[in-house]
């Protein structure tokens, strides 16, 4: 019986997809991500000690989600309207554009 698997598969084809910088974003980021089941994984970046001590509010945050490559270009629609994110890598160019 042979194996499923293959060496040379990969199956981890998450992307970094944008850095968020507030609670509230990300709060919506997640509901507009899961009512379109768009799967996701947040990485988030700790804070040094200097940043904790003078940072002063709870609600600044730094998280990069990360999605799968094939939902790039849905994920790209839905953060439409949502400030205090920055995509990482991603322009919005039409795919139409960049061949010209």
């Amino acid at each position: 019986m042979s194996s499923i698997l293959q060496d040379d598969q990969v199956f981890n084809n998450e992307v970094p997809f944008c850095r968020v910088y507030s609670l509230e974003s990300k709060k919506e980021l997640e509901n507009r991500f899961l009512s379109h089941r768009i799967s996701y994984y947040i990485e988030w970046q700790d804070k040094n000690w200097f940043q904790r001590l003078f940072s002063g509010s709870s609600d600044k945050i730094v998280c990069t989600f990360k999605l799968n490559k094939a939902d790039i270009e849905r994920a790209k629609d839905l953060i439409e309207g949502i400030d205090g994110l920055k995509l990482k890598g991603h322009d919005k160019k039409n795919k139409a554009e960049k061949s010209e």
